[in-house]
């Protein structure tokens, strides 16, 4: 079994400086970085997607696999998807994520890679379907309804708050934290970054990140 590698952010876009090497360095296998993505109506992907691409293409990386996410996905898609080196999962309207992903060959497919030491990067969205359960809270949501989903399991026995400045993250987490029993929680920034190995924290780089723990755990 090899190391798991996962990348979290708390906004959207680019990766911070420190966390894309130390996510290039982790492409351990062939292929290219797959890139997952709601389409927005009204917004031009090949727009946008150099906010990510840009920086992992000034660390080395040419290869890329955009993946437009619906409920049909092909199966040159899924093939492609099997054969990426780095999964990069992004940010928007986490309910839609989670349909899409969650319980669906798409979400089956980036376990196993996952497993297999392909490193995961979420952003915002993205990060938020990483733990078991996937938390949306009120301000994530268009009917002012929280949401508690299943989530990839990519993160196992923990919490996590996206936007954690910007929403005002801090009752949310600490509740889901006590809720759920989870030996930890962490509250992301805009702009802040996480790597964990193995479901252990190993960096973080941006603003800082709360960090919940129970007692008698240690990181």
């Amino acid at each position: 079994m090899r190391d798991q590698q996962l990348f979290l952010f708390g906004g959207g876009p680019p990766f911070t400086p420190m966390l894309c090497r130390q996510f290039v360095s982790c492409l351990k296998q062939s292929g290219p970085v797959a890139l997952l993505y709601v389409p927005r109506p009204g917004s031009n992907w090949d727009d946008y997607a150099p906010i990510y691409t840009d920086a992992l293409t000034a660390n080395g990386v040419t290869d890329f696999f955009h993946f437009p996410l619906s409920a049909r996905p092909t199966s040159e898609q899924l093939e492609q998807l099997a054969g990426s080196a780095g999964i990069i999962i992004s940010g928007g309207e986490t309910e839609r994520y989670q349909q899409f992903i969650v319980g669906t060959p798409i979400g089956t497919i980036i376990q196993e890679r996952f497993q297999h030491g392909v490193p995961v990067a979420g952003f915002s969205a993205g990060a938020l379907l990483t733990p078991d359960e996937c938390r949306i809270p009120v301000i994530d949501q268009r009917n002012g309804q929280a949401l508690v989903l299943k989530g990839l399991g990519l993160l196992t026995d923990a919490v996590i708050s996206v936007h954690y400045d910007t929403w005002q993250e801090e009752t949310n987490l600490s509740d889901a934290f006590m809720k759920t029993a989870s030996n930890f929680g962490y509250g992301l920034p805009e702009r802040s970054g996480i790597h964990l190995k193995n479901g252990q924290l190993m960096q973080q780089e941006g603003p800082e990140v709360v960090l919940l723990r129970q007692k008698g755990e240690y990181i």
